[in-house]
C-alpha cells in the first residue's frame, strides 16, 4: 500500500514539473493535481491497452511511433474529465505526454520502492 502511494505522489511530482515546463498546461488546485494523476493512472491502465489493439495495425505500420500519439491523447482525455486541468491543444498534450512519461520514469526509478 505504501509503494502505490509513493509510486502516485512521484507521479504527482511529475505532473507538477509537467505543468510548469509546457506553457499549455494549467492545473489550478492542488485537489485537481491529485484528481489528474489518478485519472491519467485509470486511463492508462483501462483504455490504452483498448485503444493499443485497435490501433495496433497503424502503430505497427509507424514502427510504433504511434504510440506516441496514443499517449497524447490520453493526457488529452484526461483534461477533458477533471476539473481545473487545461491542456491548451493536441500540440501540448503530446509535448506533457512525451515529459510526464519521461518524468515519471526517472522519479520512479530514483525514489521509487525496490
Amino acid at each position: 500500500m505504501t509503494g502505490l502511494l509513493l509510486k502516485w505522489a512521484l507521479n504527482c511530482c511529475a505532473l507538477f514539473l509537467v505543468m510548469k515546463l509546457v506553457p499549455g498546461i494549467q492545473i489550478n488546485h492542488l485537489q485537481n493535481l491529485l484528481m489528474a494523476t489518478a485519472v491519467l493512472a485509470l486511463l492508462n491502465l483501462f483504455v490504452r491497452p483498448v485503444i493499443v489493439l485497435l490501433t495496433l495495425p497503424v502503430t505497427l505500420l509507424t514502427l510504433g511511433l504511434f504510440a506516441l500519439v496514443i499517449n497524447g491523447l490520453i493526457f488529452y482525455f484526461a483534461a477533458f474529465l477533471v476539473p481545473g486541468f487545461h491542456v491548451a491543444g493536441f500540440g501540448a498534450a503530446f509535448l506533457a505526454a512525451l515529459l510526464y512519461s519521461l518524468f515519471s520514469s526517472v522519479l520512479n526509478l530514483l525514489f521509487g520502492s525496490k
